[in-house]
């Protein structure tokens, strides 16, 4: 039996479209870049969080001479909310990246990894976590993480 998997999202071609609440986040995502650690690419991501409670949380990539032993804008503003604001559920997050000083052409998605801790962010919140991907041409809003990875790892329970 053949099975079809589709997904929707929404494309903006300026953050004036998007609400008031996601054009601010996905500025504090462009503004958090600026905090990025990346000598040896030069590529520079910053996300940030909103959470529940009102809260945001920003991170940007740190890269290290010992690759792969950076990590992810995305992984870090995740194990920070969640181990500084337990049991409070992320409702958005936004993603930005840029090439030197310019903002990349297209949208940056996650990658597997981070994916897959957004999806248990999301199972522990009990809320879909909408996610805000901006660039210099468009912005992608995907309304919850099971749209990036629908067949996700799941067997341990």
């Amino acid at each position: 039996m053949k099975k079809k998997i589709t997904i929707e999202y929404e494309e903006f071609t300026s953050k004036d479209q998007l609400s008031k609440q996601d054009a601010q986040l996905l500025k504090e995502a462009v503004s958090a870049c600026s905090l990025s650690y990346s000598p040896f690419s030069n590529f520079h991501v910053g996300a940030a969080l909103r959470l529940a409670n009102g809260e945001i949380v920003k991170a940007a990539n740190q890269e290290n001479e010992a690759f792969p032993s950076g990590l992810c804008a995305e992984r870090i503003a995740l194990f920070y909310a969640l181990s500084h604001f337990p049991g409070v559920a992320i409702e958005s997050i936004a993603i930005a990246a840029k090439r030197g000083r310019r903002l990349t052409e297209t949208p940056t998605r996650p990658c597997g990894a981070c994916i897959q801790v957004m999806l248990d962010a999301q199972k522990r919140g009990g809320v879909p976590i909408k996610v805000i991907l901006g660039s210099a041409k468009k912005i992608e809003v995907i309304n919850s993480i099971n749209d990036l990875i629908p067949f996700s790892f799941n067997n341990l329970k």
